[in-house]
Formats: structure tokens, sequence, C-alpha cells
């Protein structure tokens, strides 16, 4: 595929509330709740949430901004983004390392997206009740170890997602967006108003809400907060650059930018708002990790007034947060494949596709027939998981900030962004140029053992 072969005529969303739908939507997904849920439940709940609102607005806007300017400006996909300058200069890899990355995620993401779908299927014939009897654990295990289950979940989540993205921007995306996001809105506000009514949930709000103060200087809780920031957005994804790129002349990238933070932060809280005080009510423990989705919410279902029908609505939503996410997952390869190729967009989402089944293949089976295989120490999804998590996306969201920050004019980068001549602008720019990539830096030193 050539580097220098032109861009086909450029699709567009349909109104600037379809790409501000879509990119929330690609903000919110399982991160918002099954991993939100979880790092807060394990990192003191309300010490956790300022922090993270925290790394919001110091690391998350600000990328979020470099990175829909960048793609406005670049008007193609992610790889343009950096190359429409230099196009032989090293800086073409970094958009390279976004698609990669992108890749990457959606492969395991699937696998945890095919769990939820798994389980919103069985709520729904009532399969997942009738497993009460064995224990939510063993059905968990059970199901993950699976040798044949799991690809089979994973290959429907992508399938839909697929079908979906091959229908284009405004009448694939944008569309499901449109259907999808409300349903999501209200599906979580429910659930939080009915977690509310639970005997002794008040105990998850003020889990939630009334901060150990002590806890928030530690170290840890600010590198989970900075890192859930950052997964829960999806920066360093390029899903913003690419998204960004089909927009109209007129749409205001600050005003877009904060929407969308703000209502993926307001998704996780409420999200939080629906599990923790459900959690509390039954004495279970808000730390109990990954697992606290598939063993710990189940149990929690069974047992309370009409808990059927909110495991199905949890579960409804966790898949649908899901797909959401799966959608500009794959549209960033994708789109990337159509600018560099005379591959049609059906074709070009299915191979992509077909790519990240296959790689995602050992992740689904890293719990049953692979189990025995061990890399670093680790198991297939949590090596993938994690390299990709702590080092491939913070270096994508740091060659953001060097890119937007250091590399073009301030004069470009604040005219792509709308904020050339403002205080906003100018704060902005300090933020992406400086704070953000320190604060990212501090995240991989941690990782890495070297804090």
């Amino acid at each position: 595929m050539s580097e220098n072969r032109a861009p086909s005529p450029r699709e567009q969303w349909g109104s600037s509330t379809g790409f501000v739908l879509a990119t929330i939507g690609s903000a919110v997904g399982i991160g918002n709740i099954w991993r939100f849920s979880y790092v807060a439940g394990e990192n003191g709940g309300g010490a956790f949430l300022i922090v993270y609102g925290f790394s919001v607005l110091l690391v998350g806007l600000p990328i979020v901004i470099g990175e829909m300017a960048l793609g406005r400006r670049g008007a193609a996909d992610a790889v343009a983004a950096f190359a429409r300058d230099m196009p032989r200069s090293p800086w073409r890899y970094a958009g390279w390392v976004a698609v990669l990355g992108c890749v990457l995620i959606l492969s395991f993401y699937a696998v945890v997206a095919g769990w939820s779908l798994k389980y919103f299927t069985g709520a729904v014939s009532g399969a997942l009740w009738k497993a009460a009897s064995e224990g939510y654990g063993g059905y968990y295990r059970e199901f993950i170890a699976d040798p044949l289950a799991p690809v089979g979940w994973l290959f429907a989540m992508l399938a839909l997602t697929v079908i979906i993205v091959a229908g284009g921007i405004r009448r694939g995306i944008e569309v499901a967006n449109r259907i999808l996001m409300p349903l999501l809105a209200l599906s979580i506000v429910v659930l939080a108003i009915y977690s509310a009514t639970l005997p002794g949930s008040a105990k998850g709000w003020e889990f939630l809400f009334l901060p150990d103060w002590n806890a928030v200087l530690k170290g840890r809780v600010i590198v989970a907060a900075i890192g859930q920031a950052f997964f829960s957005l999806g920066i360093g994804m390029a899903v913003f650059i690419t998204y960004s790129a089909y927009i109209a002349p007129g749409t205001r990238i600050p005003r877009a930018a904060a929407t969308i933070a703000i209502g993926d932060t307001l998704f996780a809280v409420v999200a939080g708002l629906a599990i923790f005080p459900a959690v509390f009510a039954f004495g279970m423990n808000p730390a109990a990790g990954p697992e606290l989705a598939f063993i710990t919410l189940p149990q929690i279902f069974l047992a309370m007034p009409y808990g059927r029908i909110a495991g199905i609505m949890f579960f409804g939503l966790l898949t649908a947060a899901a797909l959401t996410s799966m959608m500009s997952l794959l549209e960033v390869p994708v789109a990337s494949v159509l600018h560099r190729s005379r591959l049609g967009r059906r074709l070009a989402a299915i191979l992509t596709g077909c790519v990240a089944f296959v790689l995602g293949i050992p992740s689904a089976l890293s719990f049953g027939l692979l189990s025995g295989v061990r890399i670093t120490g680790s198991s297939v999804f949590d090596f993938v998981n994690h390299g990709v998590s702590n080092y491939l996306l913070p270096l994508g969201g740091i060659l953001v900030c060097v890119y937007a920050g250091w590399v073009l004019s301030r004069t470009e980068i604040m005219s792509a962004s709308g904020l050339s001549g403002t205080a906003a602008g100018v704060t902005w720019y300090w933020l992406l140029r400086l704070v953000a990539p320190v604060m990212i830096l501090l995240v991989v030193l941690d990782t890495v053992g070297a804090l």
C-alpha cells in the first residue's frame, strides 16, 4: 500500500450532535462501568474520584483537544495527521503506533465484550439465574476456561462491530450511536435510582463521595486515577484524530471536547452510583477487582427485588457500551486502510475485523487451553492488556503532546484547535506541552517500578 495514495472523497458526520454522540460513545465503554468500578473500589472510592476528576481536567481534556485539532487539520486518518507536513519524517510512524494500539486493544477488549454479551443473553434467557446453584465464581471460571465458547462470543461482538462500521460514518457509526447512547444514559440512570432505594445503600454513596483525605495524595491513588482517565477517555488511540477528520469546518473543538470529557466522567460516576450502593447494601467487597461485574454483581441481582430485570439492564448496558467503543477502535485502522488502498469500506472493515479476531483468539483462550502459557509471568490476556494499556497508549499520548505542542508551531496548533487569541488557549497549550506529558511519564515510570 502506498503512503502517497490520494484519499478518496472524505465522509462527514451528519451533524455536530452526531459527532459528539459518537465521540462520547467511543469514550464510554467497559472502562467506565467495569474498570472504573473496580479501580475506584481498590483505591478508596471518594479519594480516587477527586484525583480522577483532576486527571481528566489536566491530562485527558488537553490531549483530547490536541487529538481533535490534529484530526481536523489532517482531514484523513491517524497516520496522515502526523505525516501531513513531513511525509518522509519518522513522525509518520506515530500514527502507526496508534493504529497498532487500536487493533491490539480491540483484540482483547472484544474478549471482555464477549463475556458481557454471554451474560446478557444468559440473563434474558434465564440461564444465568439457573447457574446460581453452582455459584457465580464457578460459572464464570467454567465459561472463560471453555475451549470454544469465549472465542464464539468474541467473534459475535466483532461481527456486530464490523457490520456497523461497514455502513460508514453517517449511516453506520452515527446511526448506531444515536440509538445506543440515549439507551445507555437511560439504563444507567434507572439502575442508579433503583440502587439508591436498597436498604443500606447510603454506605455506597458515602464510599464514593466522602473521601479519605489522607489517601488523596497517595502515589498509588494518583497513578491509578491518571491511568483510568487515560483508558476511559481513550486517548493515545487516535480515535479522536480519526473521528475529527470527518467533522464539518464550523465545529467548535473546545466545546465538543469539554462535552465529551464531562459526559464520559458523569457516565463513570453514575455507573459507580449504580454499583457501589448495591455492593454495600448486600455486604459485598467493593474492592473485588475485575470479577466485580461477573461474579459479585450477579449474586447481588439474584438477591435483590426485581434483580433479574436489573441484571438484564446492567449486562445489556455493559454490552452496548462495549459496542460503541469497539466501533471507534475498528474505525481507526479502517480509515488508515481506506486512505492507502483501493479497498472499499466494507472489505476494509471485514479484513481489519478478521485481523483483530485472529489476534484475539489467544487472549480468549488464555484462561483455558492456553492457561499454561505465561509471558513474563502473565497470561496472554494480561500480557496484551498490560502492554497496550501501560506502554503503547501512554506512548501514543506523549507523541500527541510532543507533536502538537513542540513540533507544530504555536500558531498552527492554536488555529486548528479554535483557541487562538484566548486565555483558555494559552492554558491548554501549556498543559499539553508540559503538564500532560509529565503526568503520563509518571504513570509509565510507576509501571516499570522506577518510582
